[in-house]
């Protein structure tokens, strides 16, 4: 179809930034892939093939989009900088299957985009090659918008993966860490080194593979509290959960007294510290607060 170097390559990258006088753009956290082999183990973490249609978040000069296009039935990518519209047009002509979308990923309505550009039957996966400063919540806005996505196939700063994928106890655990629990199976696919992008990023990079569950890991009768006493609860770290819970809930008497009852059903001690409670713990101590709060 194309037999063009991959545009993950130093020289055809290089060649593409030079031909267009393009500038990484900092604020935009713009660092370019110049190793192909990394796309192709992204490709397979994804089990992108015929069958599988693809949104992608930050297309950047095209290196993910161009292999993506070559495995997968479609890709619709999104991309916030218009300085790119020229260079993806151009270097992806040779693929009639990519559709690119510029508009900030945040902002788009993407159940109706997936209504328009996919059959109802495709397999939909997210891949995406994200910036530091955006990825918690575009991964967070997708997984809550309840999308009929399969799985989510992310590189990111290896630091955020190994929050989203940390054990209770450990200093990378917290309420992103349940959250991204509650709604997927999470794993590390591959750490991917600093040394294989231009410019060169400070850290490494990893690549995170997120599969959707068809029920939540926990079942809770409130939601919205759920998320609320998880964020509360790591407001402070270093303070106990019973100093976070009356941070949060107030510290009345009656306030202390059904915080109280609900750790003691829940057979949680509230000298403990949140990153020592696992998503079950969290899960018992909502439906108790919601119990008594219902009851009052």
């Amino acid at each position: 179809m194309n037999n063009q170097k991959d545009i993950a390559t130093p020289s055809r990258t290089n060649q593409i930034l030079k031909k267009y006088g393009l500038s990484m753009k900092k604020s935009l956290g713009q660092n370019f892939l110049i190793e192909p082999s990394i796309l192709t183990k992204m490709i397979e973490a994804g089990e992108i093939d015929k069958e599988t249609s693809v949104i992608e978040i930050g297309p950047g000069i095209g290196a993910l989009t161009e292999r993506l296009a070559r495995a997968a039935k479609k890709v619709v990518s999104f991309e916030v900088d218009q300085r790119l519209k020229p260079i993806l047009k151009n270097e992806l002509a040779a693929y009639d299957n990519v559709e690119i979308i510029f508009q900030d990923i945040l902002q788009a309505n993407v159940k109706e985009v997936i209504a328009e550009h996919f059959d109802p039957e495709d397999r939909i996966v997210v891949a995406a090659n994200l910036p530091y400063y955006i990825t918690t919540p575009i991964i967070m806005s997708f997984i809550e918008a309840n999308l009929p996505i399969d799985v989510f196939v992310m590189m990111m700063q290896k630091e955020v993966a190994q929050r989203m994928t940390a054990q209770p106890s450990s200093k990378n655990y917290g309420s992103l860490t349940v959250a991204i629990d509650y709604y997927t199976e999470a794993e590390i696919s591959f750490i991917v080194p600093k040394t294989v992008f231009i410019p060169q990023p400070n850290v490494d990079s990893a690549v995170l593979r997120l599969a959707r569950r068809e029920e939540p890991k926990v079942a809770v009768t409130d939601e919205k509290l759920f998320f609320q006493l998880t964020r509360g609860s790591f407001q402070q770290r270093r303070k106990t959960l019973w100093n976070n819970l009356m941070s949060l809930f107030g510290k009345t008497d009656e306030i202390k007294e059904l915080l109280k009852a609900a750790l003691e059903a829940s057979n949680i001690d509230g000298s403990r510290r949140a990153e020592t409670l696992s998503i079950e713990e969290f899960a018992q101590l909502a439906n108790e607060l919601s119990l008594l709060e219902n009851k009052k």
